[in-house]
Formats: structure tokens, C-alpha cells, sequence
């Protein structure tokens, strides 16, 4: 049966300045681990520490642009664009160009803080 989700949770987010995360499905709205489903909204000058996380990541940015930096180079993701990264990679997200960025991140098997292995901040 169909179920409706009313509306998202926000959750808090790693990285400075902060972002805003608006899950819809995953661990903390709806208790599933199946996959995530999340709304970000991005300052300009976001960043977060790397991470090597152990689910696959789908990203599409809305509007603005989104920085992905991985061991083998940095991609820029504009706004009609995506970008998947595969459990495993080390990945650092940013937004570090003016206006910061809007974009939807879908995770499978759900995110988890146990399971994002972010860098040791300093």
C-alpha cells in the first residue's frame, strides 16, 4: 500500500559553514535501511571532512554547483548534472563556489554515521 511521507526530518550536518539536511526516507524519517532519500541545501564555503562510506551514493544537483573530491581528482557537479560514487571511494563534498548549492543524494543501503568512516578532523 501506498504510504505518505508528509514531510522530512532535518538532521544535523557535518562541515562548516553548516548545510541543511532534509531526509524524506532513510534511518532517522521513516526507520528504513533499505536506501536514503535527502534534500541539501548548501552554503557557499560548505565543506565537510572525507569520507570512505560503505553504500553507494547518488547525487543530483538541482541548482548550483557541487565539488566531489576523490582520490583520482576532483569533479565539479552542475546544476542538470549527476554524480554516483560507489562504496569504498574516498570522497570529500564541497560547495565552495558563490550561491552553494541545492541538490537531492539518494543512498543505498541507507546512510548511516556508522557506516560514512569520515576522515579524523583535527
Amino acid at each position: 500500500m501506498a504510504e505518505l511521507i508528509d514531510g522530512p526530518v532535518v538532521i544535523p550536518s557535518p562541515g562548516s559553514p553548516p548545510k541543511t539536511i532534509s531526509e524524506y526516507v532513510g534511518r532517522v524519517s521513516t526507520k528504513t535501511t533499505n536506501a536514503s532519500v535527502a534534500v541539501m541545501d548548501s552554503p557557499a564555503g560548505w565543506t565537510e571532512p572525507g569520507q570512505r562510506p560503505e553504500f553507494d551514493e547518488y547525487t543530483v544537483v538541482l541548482r548550483g554547483e557541487l565539488t566531489v573530491e576523490m582520490e583520482g581528482g576532483t569533479l565539479v557537479v552542475r546544476a542538470g548534472q549527476a554524480v554516483h560514487t560507489s562504496p569504498g571511494e574516498w570522497v570529500r563534498y564541497s560547495t565552495p563556489t558563490e550561491g552553494g548549492a541545492h541538490y537531492v543524494s539518494v543512498c543505498l543501503p541507507a546512510f548511516s554515521p556508522d557506516t560514512v568512516n569520515r576522515d579524523p578532523t583535527g
